[in-house]
C-alpha cells in the first residue's frame, strides 16, 4: 500500500498548497478603470471590492447615466483583472503538479 501512501500524501500537500494559494489571492490587488481613469475601483484578486475612486468632474446630476456606466465598467475591469491575475496564481500552485491536460483546480 505504499503507492496508496504516496497518493494520499500528495493530495494533502495539494490541498495544503491551494488553501495557501486561494489565501494570498486576497492579498493581490489590481486596479480597474474606465473613462479614461476617471472612475478606478481597487479589488483583490479574489473579488473582493476595496475602494472606488470617482472624479470630481463626474458628480454632476447631468452626468448620472454616463457615471453608473462608468462605475459598471470600471467594476467588469477590475472583475477581468482579478480573474486574470487568480488565474495566473493558480497556475503558478499547479505547475508542478502531474495532472492530466485539462484537470482544472479547485474541484
Amino acid at each position: 500500500m505504499k503507492n496508496l501512501d504516496d497518493i494520499l500524501n500528495m493530495a494533502k500537500n495539494v490541498q495544503d498548497e491551494l488553501t495557501k494559494a486561494q489565501a494570498n489571492l486576497d492579498k493581490i490587488e489590481v486596479e480597474g478603470a474606465s473613462g479614461g481613469g476617471l472612475v478606478k475601483v481597487r479589488a483583490t484578486a479574489k473579488g473582493r471590492i476595496i475602494a472606488v475612486d470617482i472624479d470630481d468632474s463626474l458628480l454632476q446630476p447631468s452626468e448620472k447615466q454616463m457615471l453608473e456606466d462608468l462605475v459598471a465598467a470600471a467594476f467588469n475591469d477590475a472583475r477581468a483583472k482579478a480573474d486574470a491575475a487568480s488565474s495566473q496564481e493558480m497556475g503558478k500552485m499547479t505547475s508542478g503538479l502531474p495532472l492530466p491536460p485539462g484537470f482544472k483546480l479547485p474541484f
